[in-house]
């Protein structure tokens, strides 16, 4: 099922594949690894706010990116290898042997494109490593990239402020289980993109949300179709006004009144940059979001972190390392398909900016982050418990910011090129066959 369903598969009581059993303890909870519900200052309470300068977090999270194929071309932070003529010398072979190098892509639609990230063709994308295996596991496809003429808004943003060239999602696999790591810290064994049906329980350990509400920490995931608070369907019911239209952001951010902790997702069908879409709709959108934050009365106090939740199947350089295993719970997969990784494994490196007043000028973040990593910032901030042993040994992204300066680098808001929404031209395939093309 497309996970485009989602909303009409909780209307209709759709099931979500039932998580594996817990297989006791962590192998790597070793000595000296912080445990789940450990607080980053633990001599002070739950709830106290550490970070004072910042009083609005803001998550906004695209779809099907990598780092190559967006920032590749970027000349900042590790990119192409590139040949005397300034062309990429990245490649991967196909499947008899000859070598595909990365090319620039023709068009900024992607519906000729033939590309996967499924749990499967991303550990042999993957290649235990050699990073090799992109156009055997896929297709010529992954070896595509796109330059700041096709993206001139992120490149000026990627440009600006701090990015982050170790930043991977959470999990060599699809959409639904690198979101729940962003609310949750865990996949909770899924691998795919199943649907979850109304009556799913919580995780065993609760929600980033659920840590914000239990100290009464205002909270909203904005969305324009398709909410991720809904891979937890009692997320939905139970925090009503909490899961709101995208409409609301706007309204929010020009009054001032952002709440504490934002999660903005994109619109799914044609907004969000996956695979058929043209990318420069969701960039659109994306610019939407992060023009209005940096207008906003609110972007004194304002962090704002944008990313993506997994690479799309497109091909990056730089292997994934190994990170700590967020609790017992194996993927949902046979025992000789898990490629030795029981989420022991972050997944391929997705384009990631952090947007601040308090942002460095001029710099670079190459420690290894996730999106467990937005979580330990809002532990950081609020001096919550983590959820897993993945966020609780995360990164806290705190590296971007100056938050000792007198005054904040960016306190003047830059003026940045708008993204230009794609017009006068056919439109790409939309995988809604409803929907005109």
């Amino acid at each position: 099922m497309s996970r485009r369903a989602l909303l009409k598969g909780l209307g209709a009581g759709a099931g979500l594949v039932a998580a594996a059993p817990l297989v006791g303890h962590v192998p790597d909870a070793a000595a000296g690894l912080l445990r789940p519900d450990s607080r980053p200052f633990p001599k002070l309470p739950e709830g106290v706010d550490t970070l004072p300068r910042i009083e609005h977090i803001v998550v906004v999270m695209m779809e099907n990116h990598s780092y190559d194929c967006y920032f590749g071309m970027l000349g900042r932070g590790d990119g192409f290898h590139l040949d005397a003529s300034g062309r990429p010398v990245n490649s991967c072979p196909d499947a008899q042997g000859r070598r595909v190098r990365a090319y620039r892509s023709a068009s900024s639609c992607q519906a000729h494109y033939d590309v996967s990230q499924s749990w499967d063709v991303s550990h042999r994308s993957w290649n235990h490593g050699r990073m090799d295996g992109f156009v055997r596991a896929s297709s010529r496809s992954s070896m595509a990239y796109w330059t700041d003429a096709d993206l001139p808004f992120y490149y000026a943003l990627a440009r600006t402020f701090p990015l982050c060239d170790r930043y991977f999602c959470s999990t060599m696999a699809q959409t639904y289980p690198n979101r729940r790591f962003v609310i949750a810290a865990s996949a909770l064994g899924q691998v795919g993109d199943p649907l979850p049906g109304p009556t799913d329980p919580p995780p065993p350990s609760g929600t980033i949300f659920d840590r914000l509400n239990a100290h009464g920490i205002s909270w909203k995931n904005y969305f324009a179709d398709l909410p991720s608070a809904g891979l937890f369907p009692y997320l939905l019911t139970h925090n009503p006004g909490k899961v709101v239209q995208v409409a609301d952001f706007f309204v929010d951010a020009a009054a001032g009144t952002l709440p504490a902790y934002s999660l903005v997702d994109p619109e799914s069908w044609q907004g969000s940059e996956e695979n058929p879409q043209d990318i420069r709709t969701g960039a659109f959108y994306a610019w939407r979001i992060i023009d209005a934050v940096l207008r906003s009365p609110a972007w004194p106090r304002t962090l704002l972190v944008f990313t993506y939740d997994e690479h799309g199947g497109y091909y990056d350089h730089v292997a994934p390392p190994r990170a700590v295993r967020p609790d017992g719970i194996r993927p949902a997969v046979a025992a000789n398909d898990t490629y030795g990784d029981l989420y022991s494994f972050y997944g391929i490196r997705v384009p990631a900016v952090v947007v601040s007043p308090w942002a460095k000028p001029n710099y670079v973040s190459h420690r290894v982050h996730d999106h467990t990593s937005i979580l330990r910032l809002v532990e950081t901030k609020w001096n919550l418990p983590a959820i897993t042993y993945r966020d609780a040994n995360a990164s806290n992204l705190l590296d971007c910011l100056d938050l000792a300066a007198r005054e904040a680098p960016f306190a003047e808001p830059p003026s940045l090129p708008p993204a230009v929404l794609p017009t006068g031209q056919p439109r790409c395939y939309t995988q809604d066959p409803t929907l005109p093309v």
